[in-house]
């Protein structure tokens, strides 16, 4: 049995787990991820690393303490996209570009050959991106630009931490749009569109391999054992799909904060109406198609709380159940994805005045549903973008914590809904998966099917879709 230490680091949370090579967590840390705004900007946010590393270290000693008789074979860490670290010559983690920052937005009309970066890089030319986000940077904070020696993704600032070696892995690098995802190599040509200098951008290196030996200061603190290495892992939505064992051809979804939906490809696919983007898999070698209705689990989160904090979530399901008519729909995802346009207005949409029997679990019953919609949507255009028909619907997130959703989704798309053991910490099992490999051992857990959903016909979603879609068209007009 060999154990690791992994660092998840997320958008609103940031997690240090000791996990074993059989993908059982068994001890985990969740800290919150601090945010700043910078006021040069419409809507720009950083984040200080020295203070999400300090949570990080704290997690790993408080681990470790906990379990003295273990001692740890490999460190490794998976992260959001889109998020980044800027490094200075001195060695210091001085500044920190999230995926919630938008900073290069007023400058994206700047960037030339909007149709050559798509084809190069994969993704829509947008602020969302790292290469953005430096040319928003350079453009109002040249003092921060000019300090920067190396730009990494956030999971790989994770291993500059514990090794002091500077990479990005290929899924993160997807994710600058400064790389080429054909050739798999930095692009002089996206890094001239945005005016980013080449030599910035860090050494590639695959998932899975050893980045170098742990710093002899973190070995001693830690007690790992005299031979522990760091482990690359990559972009936090392609190392939870590790957990679904989703194969070339076939579809899945990881149900968050967003809910992309992804089918694996074997070559790159290219759309000239840029209907969806194209990611790198861990390791490069193979792509992702993907697209996503944006804001989904944070929705019902939110909703939750306002409307019933009262009503823990196991009891909403069980009201959810006996449910035989819906009083209202719901529209609060925030992405017509394969239309490349945003919803800006949503709400509750109800008879006027409102229905006597409207109750507040009606409500979140509709935010429910308005996920299920969103996702089905966006896989219905997936799979005639692709082709990709992928017989069953392969799930992981925590978001499919909720049974009613599951069904939903499963109703809805007329495919059966498989959840593999370890699909609420995806993230942390599919980094375990990737140590495993390392020492070519194999993590069971997360091969057996752990609950099935197999689709209904005639089921109140069906009657849900069109009213649902109808009132967000009326008030997202196209």
């Amino acid at each position: 049995m060999r154990h690791y230490l992994l660092v998840d680091l997320g958008t609103g949370n940031t997690r240090v787990a000791l996990v074993n090579s059989a993908g059982a967590i068994l001890d985990l840390r969740t800290y919150l991820n601090r945010y700043y705004r910078d006021g040069l900007y419409e809507d720009a946010q950083y984040f200080l690393p020295v203070e999400w590393r300090e949570n990080i270290l704290q997690g790993c000693r408080e681990l470790c303490a906990a379990h003295p008789d273990i001692r740890v074979d490999a460190l490794s860490s998976a992260g959001t996209r889109q998020s980044f670290v800027l490094l200075d010559r001195e060695g210091k983690d001085f500044y920190g570009l999230p995926n919630i920052d938008n900073r290069g937005r007023a400058f994206m009309d700047e960037v030339p050959d909007h149709k050559e970066i798509y084809r190069l890089s994969g993704k829509w030319a947008t602020e969302d991106f790292g290469a953005a986000k430096l040319l928003g940077l350079r453009k109002k904070r040249p003092e921060l630009y000019g300090r920067i020696w190396k730009f990494t993704s956030i999971s790989e600032w994770i291993a500059w931490i514990f090794t002091g070696r500077t990479v990005m892995e290929y899924s993160q690098a997807s994710e600058t749009q400064l790389y080429d995802i054909g050739s798999r190599t930095w692009s002089p040509e996206l890094c001239a569109a945005y005016g980013v200098e080449l030599e910035l951008l860090p050494e590639l290196q695959a998932a899975g391999t050893a980045t170098g030996p742990i710093l002899p200061e973190y070995r001693e603190a830690f007690h790992l054992a005299s031979d522990a290495v760091f482990l690359l892992g990559g972009a936090d939505t392609q190392t939870a799909l590790r957990q679904t064992a989703l194969e070339g051809g076939g579809i899945a979804v990881v149900s968050g904060t967003t809910s992309p939906v992804i089918s694996k490809l074997d070559r790159p696919l290219y759309d000239p109406e840029q209907r969806f983007w194209l990611d790198a898999d861990l390791g490069g070698e193979r792509f992702l198609a993907e697209t996503n209705p944006g804001v989904t689990g944070l929705n019902y989160q939110r909703m939750h709380q306002q409307l019933c904090p009262d009503i823990p979530y196991e009891r909403l399901e069980e009201l959810y159940l006996e449910k035989d008519a819906f009083a209202c729909t719901a529209s609060f995802s925030s992405l017509l994805f394969h239309e490349r346009r945003s919803l800006r207005s949503g709400g509750f949409f109800t008879r006027s005045p409102a229905a006597v029997e409207l109750d507040r679990v009606d409500m979140l019953w509709a935010v429910l549903a308005d996920i299920a919609c969103s996702i089905q949507e966006q896989l219905s255009s997936l799979v005639q973008l692709t082709g990709n028909e992928g017989g069953v619907l392969l799930g992981c997130g925590g978001g499919f914590q909720s049974p009613a959703l599951c069904q939903m989704l499963a109703d809805l798309s007329g495919r059966e809904l498989r959840l593999r053991d370890g699909f609420r910490q995806a993230s942390v099992w599919g980094l375990s998966a990737v140590c495993s490999g390392y020492f070519g051992l194999s993590n069971h857990s997360g091969t057996d099917v752990l609950r099935s959903f197999p689709p209904r016909a005639g089921q109140l979603i069906h009657a849900y879709y069109p009213v649902w879609r109808a009132n967000r068209d009326r008030v997202n007009p196209g």
